[in-house]
């Protein structure tokens, strides 16, 4: 198992469904031992389906805010995991003069689905659930001894 990184950045073309999925759920398993963040290539607007998704695992968005790189404060982290192939090129260029690690995990954008609500929900229940299962198993949680 490799040892969990000290500051990961999630990384998309838009930072307002892909990228803040990831980043609220790697906090939700590792955000005591981890500083996570995400960013864009452009700010996304807020999405209701990506909301509504994340508030089915008991996951809050509503404080979410989109940002860009631009907005990043501090650039030292030790992974950039980008989500589209655009932000895997930004990614690379960031990082090109630091010791950070860059992953792309190429992640479908539920954006582009076109349907009813319940249609345009599981798309984004999948893209959720794949990037759920996907942090941990990059990043396990824990072994927890038994009592």
């Amino acid at each position: 198992m490799r040892e969990l990184p000290s500051a990961v950045l999630f990384a998309c073309t838009l930072n307002a469904v892909r990228s803040p999925m990831a980043e609220a759920i790697m906090k939700h398993f590792h955000g005591r031992r981890v500083f996570v963040d995400s960013v864009g290539l452009r700010r996304g607007e807020p999405d209701p389906f990506m909301a509504a998704v994340m508030d089915e695992i008991g996951i809050d968005m509503c404080a979410f805010r989109a940002k860009t790189f631009d907005d990043l404060e501090d650039e030292s982290f030790d992974l950039v995991v980008s989500l589209s192939p655009e932000a895997q090129h930004r990614a690379v260029e960031l990082t090109r003069t630091s010791a950070c690690e860059v992953e792309f995990w190429p992640t479908f954008d539920p954006t582009i689905i076109e349907g009813n609500r319940e249609t345009r929900l599981q798309a984004y229940r999948e893209v959720r659930d794949g990037l759920m299962a996907r942090i941990l198993e990059r990043f396990p949680l824990p072994k927890v001894a038994p009592t």
